[in-house]
């Protein structure tokens, strides 16, 4: 077994989304590769309905699938096809926009006007770019939860963890989506395919991602009194965890303990030509994409 290093630990950053949805943006629109087959991971976490309830109104996506994982609230949903529903808290919806789809997500909260949930983009290859869209919508009372004897608790959303099998299938980066809770003090290590792009997103408390003792951290350079020193700090709220190559994912978990999704995908190492909602191999599908949004051909009919 061999321990996947910890590359980079960064903050999401503050973004306005749709119609004023104020989130944090963990990566996306900026190096496509870095984190193949993913493209783009959002927390959209607010307090109050002003800051999330005009949504995301009807926009188009191609080339992609769209992973929405509700924690608290509620979203609507509806689509060019006339399909619609509601994912409420803990409920999952896997969209395949494959050729092409007209979407709308309306953000509600819930009795206190708290919203909270993730939208996670991962890619298609080219062999499947203009598939025909579908949605997985999921119940999270069809959620597994595989809980340890240390009171380690890990929902299976897509792919198999600790003899539970995620209801989400077919799905081309073959992935594996974790939501997992380590209880404070607790030292663990996931096994994760030696082949898959990974990367965890701490939401809750805070834990150290190294193979370490005790929770003392990562090693950092900040500014403290106008001099560089050497601190070590936890993985705390909204911090993205990418990790290198290994088979294992190791974490000592930190007073409060902590919550996480850990992601894991199989690279698609294809060219990516990207703009807003369209994700495609070439500029020339990309123009077409969008030519074709102008003069009302962009929804092609059922095969």
């Amino acid at each position: 077994m061999s321990l996947r290093p910890t590359l980079e630990t960064r903050q999401a950053t503050p973004t306005l989304e749709g119609a004023g949805v104020k989130l944090h943006r963990a990566f996306g629109f900026q190096n496509p590769s870095e984190m193949d087959p993913f493209l783009l991971f959002d927390d959209f976490r607010n307090e109050l309905p002003k800051d999330f309830e005009k949504g995301f109104p009807w926009h188009p996506h191609r080339g992609i699938e769209t992973i929405t994982y509700v924690l608290s609230g509620s979203v609507e949903h509806g689509d060019s096809l006339g399909n619609k529903g509601t994912l409420g808290a803990g409920d999952v919806q896997w969209m395949t926009a494959g050729r092409g789809i007209m979407h709308q997500e309306m953000p509600q909260g819930n009795r206190n006007g708290q919203m909270h949930g993730f939208q996670l983009w991962g890619n298609l290859p080219g062999s499947l770019k203009m598939t025909d869209p579908r949605y997985q919508d999921v119940a999270g009372k069809e959620i597994p939860e595989a809980i340890d004897d240390d009171g380690t608790r890990v929902k299976v959303i897509v792919g198999e963890y600790w003899g539970k099998k995620g209801p989400v299938d077919g799905i081309a980066a073959d992935p594996q989506y974790l939501d997992i809770y380590v209880p404070p003090g607790v030292q663990k290590t996931f096994k994760i395919d030696t082949y898959r792009r990974t990367f965890a997103y701490v939401f809750e408390g805070a834990a150290a991602f190294v193979d370490a003792a005790k929770p003392t951290g990562v090693l950092l350079e900040k500014e403290v009194a106008g001099q560089e020193v050497n601190i070590r700090d936890l993985s705390g709220n909204r911090t993205l965890i990418r990790f290198g190559n290994g088979d294992e994912v190791s974490l000592h978990a930190g007073a409060e303990g902590v919550r996480f999704l850990l992601i894991s995908g199989a690279p698609i190492d294809e060219p990516v030509a990207w703009h807003g909602p369209i994700v495609m191999n070439t500029r020339e599908e990309l123009m077409q994409a969008f030519s074709e949004l102008r003069n009302g051909t962009f929804i092609k009919p059922a095969h």
